[in-house]
């Protein structure tokens, strides 16, 4: 059973940093492409960043250059985003999800298993 479990969420004031976890179980992490996806209220989901099975090559949206940073340990089966400098249009549930071979996406329909997300909020 394929299992993605994402930690890490909370509450922070604009200008703060959080530090997301997504571990991985059922499945070989070092095999497939990893992403960060996050959907506020109303809104459709979009892809934050992603990252391929090696971790040499990464993506991420326009919005979240140059704040957050997307990693991943294969000894850990987890991947990790690194979120500095949030801003308040940063709040959303964010979730990872593996990628259906080793590359990355832009595409969540090409992603095939997802964590139940968690709660970023960025205060003013």
């Amino acid at each position: 059973q394929v299992q993605l479990v994402e930690s890490g969420g909370g509450l922070v004031q604009a200008g703060g940093s959080l530090r997301l976890s997504c571990a991985l179980s059922g499945r070989t992490f070092s095999s497939y492409g990893m992403g960060w996806f996050r959907q506020a209220p109303g809104k459709e989901r979009d892809i934050v960043a992603a990252i391929t099975r090696s971790g040499g090559s990464t993506y991420y949206a326009d919005s979240v250059k140059g704040r957050f940073t997307i990693s991943r340990d294969n000894a850990k089966n987890t991947v990790y985003l690194q979120m500095n400098s949030l801003k308040p249009e940063d709040t959303a549930v964010y979730s990872c999800a593996t990628s259906k071979d080793g590359s990355w996406y832009k595409s969540s329909k090409l992603y095939d298993y997802w964590g139940q997300g968690t709660q970023v909020t960025v205060s003013s």
